[in-house]
């Protein structure tokens, strides 16, 4: 059934609002995914504060050219049925999430996205759908962090246990 005009500018203005609103977009193809897997990836996209929209490519065209004209042009070329995946709080999570989902169900395809305002191809999506989570990544720093740290207090530390060991043979 097609939309009427009133109820294409409600979508417009609706996916203005994310867009304008968003820290980070994915672009995929879901072609082929039923009802009960978009519902739950609806559900896994909002508890990381993102979101997934399904929504034309004309309507999405008509809202990226207000967005970035550039960024219009190339969403143009992507094939298939297009939804988009929202990040508010942070960048990465929406590619994680899709990233994850995909792996899952080979019946959504990331495509590209849109990250600081700027287009990213397919394959760099996908690296970022591969990322380690933030507090993955921070952990590992704090370790690093903390190697060099520790391997100097087992340096002195062994300095200490030679003098005792030899103290405790001149003892004897």
């Amino acid at each position: 059934m097609a939309l009427t005009k009133e109820q294409k500018q409600v979508n417009i203005k609706d996916l203005k609002e994310k867009v304008d609103k968003q820290k980070s977009m994915v672009f995929v193809d879901f072609t082929g995914l039923g009802v009960a897997k978009m519902t739950e990836l609806r559900k896994q996209m909002r508890a990381e504060d993102c979101e997934f929209k399904v929504a034309k490519k004309s309507l999405t065209h008509l809202v990226l050219k207000d967005f970035d004209k550039e960024i219009a042009e190339k969403t143009k070329t992507l094939e298939g049925e297009i939804a988009l995946g929202f990040g508010y709080k942070d960048e990465v999570a929406p590619f994680k999430i899709l990233g994850r989902f995909s792996k899952q169900n080979k019946d959504l395809k990331i495509l590209a996205g849109i990250l600081e305002k700027e287009f990213i191809e397919q394959e760099q999506a996908i690296v970022l759908s591969n990322l380690p989570s933030r507090q993955e990544l921070l952990a590992k720093m704090a370790g690093s962090m903390q190697s060099p740290i520790s391997g100097f207090v087992r340096v002195l530390q062994g300095n200490i246990k030679g003098l005792i060991c030899v103290l405790k043979q001149a003892k004897i």
